[in-house]
């Protein structure tokens, strides 16, 4: 069995994570090339931060988790060399705007019909500034699996993200959960409010 310190959730959780600052409101994200590097601007604070094990999200080299949230689309900016960007699955829910030089995701809208349409997901790490709100759980954690965590490792894995503070679901946190079922609940016409 894995001894849990030596499990790398993600560089900016591993060595504890940092608190937030309730005055943020945005800052830039800024790819990784050193040349010509993709900078969107972001006039929000990130919601629903979150360690997150899918194999879709972009994840900094040797980090088992990446570190995404959600902000409202209206509140993203693509600010410098736009033209370097590109969709990686333009029939995915997310549409991930990616780096075609570093391959970092810079942001996500949802455009579809879903309970997260109007929010874009970002990789709240990338920014220049202090002060993103820190995650607050893991998801889809089992998910790891996927990506070359041995199903052995998962009772490390899940002790080392509890250690941290970030309670693991193998999807999302509860609340967000609740708002998709609430969202297909509506659109089914099973839901009377």
């Amino acid at each position: 069995m894995l001894d849990t310190m030596t499990i790398s959730i993600h560089p900016a959780i591993d060595n504890g994570i940092k608190q937030g600052s309730e005055s943020f409101a945005g800052g830039t994200l800024v790819c990784d090339c050193a040349d010509r590097p993709v900078t969107v601007q972001i006039s929000s604070q990130v919601l629903h931060n979150h360690a997150c094990g899918c194999t879709q999200c972009w994840k900094p080299k040797g980090a088992t988790f990446s570190i995404v949230g959600v902000v409202p689309s209206d509140k993203v900016n693509v600010t410098a060399n736009a033209d370097k960007l590109a969709v990686v699955d333009p029939n995915a829910t997310i549409l991930r705007h990616a780096c075609k030089a570093c391959g970092v995701h810079m942001y996500g809208p949802i455009e579809k019909d879903h309970a997260f349409k109007g929010l874009s997901f970002i990789h709240a790490e990338r920014f220049r500034e202090p002060g993103w709100a820190p995650p607050g759980f893991a998801a889809f954690v089992s998910s790891v699996i996927e990506s070359g965590t041995r199903p052995s490792d998962m009772p490390a894995v899940r002790s080392r993200l509890k250690e941290v503070g970030l309670e693991p679901y193998d999807a999302l946190n509860p609340p967000l959960m609740d708002a998709l079922a609430t969202f297909a609940a509506r659109k089914a016409g099973t839901l009377r409010e």
